[in-house]
């Protein structure tokens, strides 16, 4: 009986969401496919920034979204974001994303940024990686140029917040960056973390669903452990049809919620590794994945 209750308490140790699947979470974001290969919420068409949400997600979940890429190649990116998380949804599915990659090079400034933003930066670092490119000495100078207090912020002169902090530790991870800046970006993640054992997308605020999950992928991306709480908190937001709350409060745009959730559930941080096809070709080797999205 000792044995069993001792196997019992490690399996909740290595697993916190063992009783929590996720197939699930993956079958209700797989119903909201739209004729034309996209996703949507409930009641509006097809977008293609969640749809490329979306794709992450069952691609971590280890399904396929049918018809997806095909979706995203044909629809417009007018932000540097939007280019970038296309690359990182796109190279995850396997597709070639060379020619977007040269595009997204081509925003790169003197001073390293790539686009207007740190945001847009931290997301383009990670679409390079995921292209199977190096981020770049002068944006990896810029990023760590851009570090306040241990954590980072949206733009420049920005409070730092735990969202493009845990990104930037995604995003320095997969471009070989350890050490010190790592070390304070994961300390001032702790210290945004709630009583409910959530976090929220700064100090102060009530925690969230996607600030807790982005937070857990910056900590998995580090190779540290995720607080055993935060887990506990995005399992108390679950609802019936597998779908996530935003929050305790809040029920707002569930499909998007719910994709940017799976992904930490299934304990992966950005970029995926392609499932195959000519992405998976040019990043082998080079780390994509030890586990995902791990820098050798």
């Amino acid at each position: 009986m000792r044995l069993l209750a001792l196997a019992a308490a490690c399996l909740v140790l290595v697993s916190p969401l063992a009783a929590a699947s996720l197939e699930p979470s993956a079958a209700y974001l797989a119903a909201r496919r739209q004729a034309d290969g996209g996703f949507a919420e409930r009641g509006s068409a097809s977008d293609p920034n969640l749809t490329a949400w979306v794709s992450l997600a069952l691609r971590a979940a280890g399904r396929e979204p049918a018809g997806a890429a095909r979706y995203l190649r044909g629809q417009p990116y007018p932000e540097t974001d939007d280019l970038a998380l296309r690359i990182v949804a796109l190279a995850a599915l396997g597709e070639p994303v060379e020619a977007l990659a040269e595009q997204l090079e081509g925003l790169r400034r003197a001073s390293g940024r790539i686009g207007p933003a740190v945001n847009s930066t931290l997301w383009s670092v990670l679409a390079l990686r995921a292209a199977g490119r190096p981020a770049g000495a002068s944006t990896v100078r810029y990023l760590l140029r851009q570090q306040r207090s241990g954590g980072w912020s949206w733009a420049e002169g920005v409070a730092p917040d735990s969202n493009d902090t845990a990104i930037a530790v995604q995003a320095l991870r997969a471009s070989g960056v350890s050490g010190k800046p790592i070390a304070r970006g994961l300390a001032f993640l702790r210290g945004m973390q709630n009583r409910d054992g959530g976090f929220g997308l700064v100090r102060g605020r009530a925690s969230d669903a996607q600030s807790t999950a982005w937070t857990i992928q910056g900590f998995l991306a580090a190779g540290a452990k995720p607080p055993p709480a935060a887990y506990r908190y995005l399992q108390r937001l679950r609802r019936p049809d597998g779908s996530f709350r935003y929050s305790t409060k809040y029920v707002t745009t569930p499909v998007w919620v719910t994709a940017q959730v799976v992904p930490a559930l299934a304990r992966k941080f950005f970029p995926l590794r392609p499932r195959s096809g000519p992405s998976a070709e040019r990043t082998s080797g080079r780390g994509l994945g030890k586990p995902e999205g791990f820098p050798s």
